[in-house]
């Protein structure tokens, strides 16, 4: 009999009078976009490396190492290591990043990634995979009056409060088989407050060896106007399979704005 294993996170922050929300960056007035797909079908060896940080500011971006008044900064990483070797190796990865201003239902980056792997028979043949997807904002706390586009949502002495968020969400697997699906995405620019900053990744696979998924998550933000802190969260949750994995998928989400569904 097959089991199956679901396991889901669900990250949904907001307090009233603006407490715990980011506060998503503004586009640059010269936005920029990159895709990239790949498809590989080989017996032998393989490997694909990836990684991107994409650092930005509400003003400019210095060697101070401090806020100025009214700044917010948002960090967004991601990095993947794929390494086959002695087996047949399907792969397929499609990815886009783009920097302009997204709405509800769009991302600023997303990666589908597909991976089967089967080593020769009598031979030491393996695949070991990782990836991993970062979100880093911070900032003084910011005017809410220009940043809320509902009538209902701001009144012109209101302020989004400073907060200190970071996420991490990943997987990895190591083995001699697999079969296996993730989607990482994210969004952390958008033209108003409005819309929710967020991060999904969900990991589906079959194989032989060792498989884990995982978040990472430290959450601070204060009230109104106030530099002192008003919320602290920490929290962590990894998944862990070796053996003949039958089904593994996790999947995990946050997201945290002034205004959401």
């Amino acid at each position: 009999m097959v089991k199956k294993g679901l396991f889901v996170l669900l990250l949904a922050f907001f307090l009233l009078g603006y407490a715990s929300a980011d506060d998503p960056m503004n586009a640059t007035f010269e936005t920029q976009s990159i895709h990239t797909e790949t498809s590989v079908v080989v017996y032998g060896t393989f490997s694909n490396e990836a990684s991107i940080v994409w650092q930005q500011s509400s003003g400019a971006l210095d060697d101070n190492t401090y806020l100025s008044a009214s700044e917010r900064q948002a960090t967004m990483s991601y990095s993947e290591s794929t390494n086959a070797n002695n087996g047949y190796v399907e792969y397929n990865k499609v990815a886009d990043l783009d920097t302009g201003n997204q709405v509800v239902n769009q991302n600023n980056f997303k990666s589908v990634r597909q991976l089967d792997f089967v080593s020769f028979n009598d031979t030491y043949g393996s695949v070991i995979s990782s990836e991993s997807l970062a979100l880093d904002g911070a900032s003084m706390g910011s005017p809410a009056s220009d940043r809320i586009l509902c009538p209902f949502g701001a009144s012109s002495g209101d302020t989004i409060p400073a907060y200190c968020n970071i996420v991490e969400m990943g997987s990895s697997f190591s083995g001699t088989s697999v079969s296996m699906t993730t989607i990482a995405s994210e969004r952390h620019v958008a033209a108003k407050a409005d819309v929710p900053v967020a991060m999904d990744y969900s990991i589906s696979l079959a194989g032989q060896g060792t498989a884990s998924a995982y978040y990472r998550m430290h959450l601070q933000s204060a009230r109104g106007d106030s530099l002192n802190k008003s919320m602290d969260i920490m929290g962590s949750e990894k998944t862990t399979a070796s053996g003949t994995i039958q089904s593994f998928e996790k999947t995990m989400s946050y997201g945290s704005g002034v205004r959401r569904y």
